[in-house]
């Protein structure tokens, strides 16, 4: 299940709660609650597995890169092997063996800083998403402690003390 459905139907259920009269605070299902709350702890780990899918998926394209450098460097080195054979061109080959090699080193740094920057990104959105639906559902819990002991919710104290006056 989807962590952000989890994060929906908490939302939901507050929103569908009967309120307390005369107060912000309302009365929540405490079994609907915790069974959300259970169902957050279960997907919560799916996330992280969708973290290691990318470090996988990020480890298979360096894989992939790497043989395709190797590919290119030992078609480099039978051409060049080929060209030095030949007295006149000879030095031709060298140079023109030295590109293709630099050009393949380049091109498998390349692909590694790109993969590097494709497991970052995708890392920190999940970092992200993880970090707000964790605040979410503690301040959750803090609200419902709070109504279970009677009291304001943290947020709501100041506004709803009675003024001196009374």
């Amino acid at each position: 299940m989807d962590i952000l459905h989890l994060v929906d139907r908490l939302e939901e259920l507050f929103n569908n709660s009967r309120p307390i009269w005369l107060t912000k605070n309302v009365i929540i299902n405490e079994d609907k609650i915790l069974d959300i709350i259970d169902q957050m702890r279960v997907t919560i780990p799916e996330e992280m597995k969708k973290a290691q899918q990318v470090l996988s998926q990020r480890d298979r394209i360096l894989a992939q890169a790497q043989e395709e450098a190797n590919r290119t460097l030992a078609l480099a080195r039978e051409k060049s092997d080929h060209l030095m054979e030949r007295d006149s061109i000879a030095q031709a080959a060298r140079v023109q063996a030295n590109e293709i090699i630099s050009k393949a080193h380049a091109d498998a740094e390349r692909a590694r800083r790109d993969a590097d920057k494709y497991v970052i990104d995708t890392l920190m959105r999940i970092e992200y998403e993880l970090e707000r639906m964790l605040n979410q559902a503690r301040n959750g819990i803090l609200t419902l402690q709070s109504l279970a002991a009677g009291e304001q919710p943290p947020d709501m104290r100041e506004e709803t003390q009675p003024s001196q006056e009374d």
